[in-house]
């Protein structure tokens, strides 16, 4: 049996210069001017510091200030939408969501992965699209490439690896379908 595992020594760290900086920069920004201001008073301000930084944020969003963003300029959140305490949000690739959504506390939002059918493992950034009027209930995991319809709701611990039919009620994992939600 040949050996066919990953060769790293060639691993290819392939974010630009420009990146690596404006990451460092955000860091600094997240812990000085993000992470202590941590009333909903002053979820403006926060998202007045995340569209500094290329973010595009709604009106009347609300981000919590223990929420990590690797980076605000691939986050796209809608209006009257919240991400609530402690979601990580990996977005190497790109992540939006829509209006009306709550991101509830603990979730982690992934939108990268590697090419493991190769030896030198190669990051592959992806996407996260989701919908308006969605509730990822909290510890959820949501990976690359899904899309969540409109008015879905993801369970509590749920992991979504494939896209969510519009309202419907996914759970478990790997989630599945529990049932159609009526819409509004």
């Amino acid at each position: 049996m040949e050996n066919r595992g990953f060769d790293l020594s060639n691993y290819n760290f392939s974010f630009s210069l420009r990146n690596k900086i404006g990451r460092v920069i955000w860091s600094f920004c997240y812990f000085l001017l993000f992470r202590p201001f941590n009333l909903e008073t002053f979820k403006g301000w926060r998202s007045f510091i995340l569209k500094s930084f290329g973010a595009k944020i709604g009106h009347n969003t609300s981000i919590q200030a223990s929420v990590r963003i690797w980076a605000p300029w691939n986050l796209e959140v809608g209006s009257f939408s919240s991400i609530g305490p402690k979601v990580d949000c990996y977005n190497q690739g790109k992540i939006k969501i829509g209006d009306h959504t709550v991101i509830s506390q603990k979730t982690y939002l992934c939108a990268s992965s590697h090419d493991y059918t190769l030896p030198d493992f190669p990051l592959i950034c992806q996407y996260i699209t989701i919908g308006n009027k969605v509730w990822v209930a909290a510890d959820a995991f949501i990976g690359p490439t899904v899309n969540i319809g409109e008015g879905a709701v993801v369970g509590a611990r749920s992991a979504v690896f494939k896209d969510v039919a519009p309202w419907t009620v996914v759970g478990g994992n790997p989630a599945k379908i529990i049932k159609n939600r009526g819409t509004f």
